[in-house]
C-alpha cells in the first residue's frame, strides 16, 4: 500500500488470490475487509474470484458484499493442497460463472492462457533440463494467449457477460478484442508496464525476478504494443502487482520461480517517461491509461478525473528528472523488483488522496492510513 502511494497511485483494485482464504464468498471477503480496516494508504476496490467451487451462491454473495468486478484464471492458479486457495476454471465453470456474473452486470476479468498446452510445454522443457528465462518464454507461445481469448469472446456472446482481458502481452490478442468489439461484444483489454519496458532477449540477464505470465515477449513486438496503447486499442496500462518473498525468486530455474512482478510503485513514473517523454504520448492519453479508463470500465464513479463530485485525487510528476531506483527506495514489504537499478527520467513528487497528502518527496509516505474500501 505504501508503495502505491509513493508511486502516485490513489486507488487499486486488489486481487482475490495469493491469500488464504481466496476471496470467493461472503465469509472470505469479510475477513479481507476486517484485515484491511485502518491499514490502507490508498483506496481499495476488490475483485471477487470465479473458481470452480463458488458456483453455488458465492458469486452472488460477492456481489452483495460490494466487489467491483470478478477475476478468473484460465492458466494454472492456486495450490490444490491448500484448503481455500484459488483455483483456475475449467470450461464449464467459466461458462456457468459467466452466466451468473452477467446477472450482476459487473465485469469478469480473465487471465487468458491455454492451461493444457502451457503446462505441458513447461513440463517437457523442464524434463529436458531447461532452466532459462528464454526457455520459459518459449513454453508459452503467443497462440496460447490468443486461443483462449477467442473462446472467451464466444462465451461472452453466449452468456451476455461483460469481459475484460487482463495483461495482454501480444498484438494478436489485442486484435481479437478489437474484432469482437466491432461485432458488438462488451469486451476491453489492458496491458502492463513490464510488457512495454522489458523484452525477452534481456530476461536471462535480469533473472527470475522478471518472470510473469503471460511472459515478456520479444523486443521486436514492443513497438506494436506501444502503437496499440497510443491508438487506444488497449484501454489502459497497469502494474498487475504480484509481490512475493525473495526466496521464491532466488533461483536460476525459471520454471520453479514465482511468477509475478512487483511494480506498482513504478507504474506511473515509468509510463510517463516511456510514453509521454520518449514517445510523445499526449498528456490526455496518459491520464486515460492511468486513471480515467480503468475508473470508467470498472464503475469507480468517484475516481478517474478531476471534476465536481469526484474525489480530489492527484499525482504530481516532475518531468526530466532522472533517478536510479534502488532497493531501499521501495516501500514494499519485500524489497525486490525488476526495475531496481534502472534509471527513470521522471519522479512522482506528491500524491493526494481525497484532498489529503499521502506522499511527498520531502515527508515521505504518510503514516495516516486514510484509504478506504470501495464497495459497489
Amino acid at each position: 500500500m505504501k508503495g502505491a502511494a509513493k508511486g502516485g497511485v490513489t486507488t487499486i483494485i486488489e486481487m482475490p488470490l495469493n491469500q488464504v482464504p481466496a476471496t470467493t464468498d461472503k465469509e472470505s471477503i469479510e475477513k479481507k475487509y476486517e484485515a484491511g480496516e485502518g491499514k490502507l494508504s490508498t483506496d481499495v476496490a476488490s475483485y471477487g474470484g470465479l473458481v470452480p467451487y463458488n458456483l453455488n451462491g458465492g458469486i452472488q454473495e460477492l456481489d452483495d458484499e460490494g466487489v467491483v468486478a470478478y477475476k478468473a484464471f484460465l492458466a494454472s492458479a492456486g495450490d490444490r493442497s491448500i484448503e481455500g486457495d484459488f483455483q483456475n476454471v475449467d470450461d464449464y465453470s467459466l461458462y456457468e460463472g459467466m452466466k451468473q456474473i452477467a446477472k450482476t452486470g459487473k465485469i469478469l476479468s480473465i487471465h487468458s492462457e491455454n492451461v493444457a498446452i502451457t503446462d505441458r510445454l513447461g513440463e517437457i522443457a523442464h524434463e529436458n533440463g531447461e532452466k532459462s528465462m528464454e526457455a520459459y518464454v518459449d513454453s508459452r507461445p503467443v497462440f496460447t494467449e490468443v486461443e483462449p481469448i477467442r473462446k472467451i469472446i464466444l462465451f461472452a456472446k453466449e452468456t451476455g457477460c461483460r469481459v475484460h482481458i487482463v495483461h495482454v502481452a501480444c498484438e494478436e490478442g489485442v486484435e481479437e478484442v478489437i474484432k469482437a468489439q466491432q461485432e458488438g461484444v462488451d469486451i476491453t483489454c489492458e496491458t502492463c508496464t513490464h510488457y512495454l519496458y522489458f523484452y525477452k532477449e534481456e530476461l536471462d540477464d535480469i533473472g527470475a525476478i522478471a518472470k510473469c505470465s503471460p511472459p515478456i515477449r520479444e523486443k521486436s513486438r514492443m513497438p506494436g504494443m506501444w502503437d496499440r496503447v497510443l491508438k487506444g486499442d488497449i484501454n489502459f496500462v497497469t502494474s498487475d502487482h504480484s509481490p512475493c518473498t525473495p526466496e521464491l525468486k532466488d533461483t536460476d530455474d525459471a520454471f520453479e520461480a514465482w511468477g509475478g512482478i512487483a511494480g506498482v510503485q513504478n507504474n506511473v513514473d515509468i509510463l510517463f517517461d516511456e510514453g509521454v517523454q520518449k514517445r510523445n504520448m499526449p498528456l490526455t492519453r496518459f491520464a486515460e491509461i492511468t486513471a480515467s479508463e480503468p475508473a470508467k470500465i470498472f464503475g469507480l464513479v468517484h475516481k478517474g478525473s478531476i471534476a465536481v463530485g469526484k474525489d480530489a485525487d492527484f499525482v504530481f510528476i516532475k518531468p526530466d528528472s532522472p533517478y536510479t531506483l534502488q532497493a531501499e527506495d521501495l516501500e514494499y514489504r519485500n524489497k525486490i523488483s525488476p526495475y531496481v537499478g534502472r534509471t527513470i527520467n521522471a519522479q512522482v513528487t506528491k500524491t493526494i488522496l481525497r484532498g489529503q497528502e499521502t506522499y511527498s518527496q520531502d515527508a515521505g509516505v504518510s503514516d495516516d492510513f486514510i484509504g478506504e474500501f470501495i464497495k459497489e
